[in-house]
């Protein structure tokens, strides 16, 4: 069987791996990078000024404790010139892992009709085709929007910006907002409506007042223009570099007049990632939904297996969502109906030297009197790892009290644990 997959992003090349181990011939079309925006311009490109931003933090800290005497300068070119070489080697790895799993790379715009292919004039025949060609920043119709740059553009600065306005609510104005902020931009967060909406209050709370505590945010504040130094709002005008963070929209343009779309153009399909076209699977952000690379990737996996024959659907009970800030920001989102438990964050790697100042991050968990866990949260520098697993707990079914005789590795900053074996005497 000849697949073909159009974007080499995290869904894509996740499902060019999968078809090639089962055994399909697969051809991966992509029209710019391997690896697509996770690498290139998202979640990679964060976590490389993520790390320059805690490294500033942690200097200023034993500054003021008085154990180091840094006077710290960032040279943000060297940072972006960093990054861009390290996602270039990253890229190269992964580039090299998809060819020796036996999938057919080419690059180029394609152009898709029922049944093949085109790329630059040549034509590629399929007998199932997966369209995982990602999403791109929403750009509102506003009057000099295009002073504005997006999460695209920020290793394009010579220099740490002195002022910067985020026009957003969300994960990537949240995670912009805490680079810069900790590198010493004064940064200013406009929302349209309710600064991160879908989060619960109290990792909400604990974000704004002790992760951003030098950000402004300021909510139901739309903007009605934009300046090149700045935007004018009901309540005003504000100066400073402006950032879009205002959401994303599909890549589906390629394929509308072949599948079903809704909404701002995802595409639509069902649990085994199958559109209304009987040859078309879809999968990652062009379907809307949850917008995370581990998603995008079990989507591909999904995608691919039906693709190929193989009856899969695609489970999206207790995914664990995360923001990259000064800790990790990482929670399962379920009910909040239950007994609930919160904790400090843990002294340990990663937030030893915030003990004094009470800033060791929070941990909480939401169970029923059965001993099921109902929803885990936790803001710490282990948190991403951790709620990671808590997911896999959660979806083989395991309860409060299979916790009783847990071990941990220690030292850890990991105040889960310590919930889950509390609760676990009463399940």
């Amino acid at each position: 069987m000849n697949l073909i997959i159009v974007g080499g992003g995290s869904a894509g090349r996740t499902a060019s791996i999968e078809a090639a181990q089962i055994g399909e011939n697969v051809t991966l079309i992509e029209m710019d990078e391997i690896g697509g925006k996770c690498l290139n311009t998202g979640c990679m490109v964060i976590c490389g000024l993520n790390d320059v931003a805690r490294f500033s933090k942690n200097a200023q800290k034993f500054n003021q404790i008085g154990i180091t005497n840094v006077n710290l300068k960032i040279d943000f070119e060297k940072v972006a010139e960093g990054i861009k070489n390290t996602t270039a080697k990253i890229r190269g790895v992964i580039t090299s892992e998809t060819i020796k799993a036996g999938v057919n790379i080419v690059r180029g715009n394609a152009k898709i009709a029922q049944g093949f292919v085109t790329v630059d004039g040549k034509d590629y025949p399929y007998d199932k085709l997966i369209i995982a060609t990602g999403s791109h920043a929403f750009i509102p119709p506003l009057k000099g929007v295009e002073y504005a740059k997006t999460y695209k553009d920020m290793l394009d600065y010579k220099e740490v910006p002195e002022k910067m306005i985020i026009v957003g609510s969300g994960t990537i104005a949240t995670e912009l907002a805490g680079v810069f902020s900790l590198m010493g931009t004064e940064v200013l967060i406009l929302c349209r409506s309710t600064f991160l909406k879908d989060v619960e209050p109290d990792i909400r709370n604990y974000i704004k007042e002790k992760l951003l505590k030098d950000v402004e945010i300021l909510e139901n504040i739309p903007v009605t223009e934009i300046y090149p130094d700045g935007v004018l709002t009901k309540s005003g005008r504000f100066t400073g570099e402006v950032i879009l963070a205002v959401g994303m929209n599909p890549n589906s343009e390629l394929v509308k007049d072949l599948v079903e779309l809704r909404g701002k153009g995802e595409i639509i399909v069902n649990k085994r990632m199958k559109t209304s076209n009987k040859d078309i699977y879809a999968a990652g952000d062009v379907v809307g939904g949850i917008g995370t690379t581990p998603v995008a990737r079990m989507e591909g996996v999904v995608a691919a297996r039906n693709a190929c024959g193989i009856a899969t659907e695609v489970d999206y009970s207790f995914i664990p969502s995360s923001i990259s800030l000064y800790y990790d920001v990482s929670f399962i989102k379920t009910s909040e109906e239950g007994i609930n438990g919160q904790i400090p964050g843990s002294a340990g790697p990663g937030a030893f030297w915030n003990v004094l100042d009470r800033e060791t991050g929070f941990t909480k968990a939401v169970v029923d009197e059965n001993g099921e866990i109902k929803g885990v949260s936790s803001i710490s520098p282990s948190a991403r790892s951790v709620i990671a697993y808590m997911s896999k707990f959660m979806r083989d079914g395991y309860k409060t009290y299979d916790f009783d005789n847990f071990v941990e590795a220690h030292p850890s900053t990991d105040a889960v644990y310590k919930l889950m074996r509390f609760f676990s005497k009463f399940g």
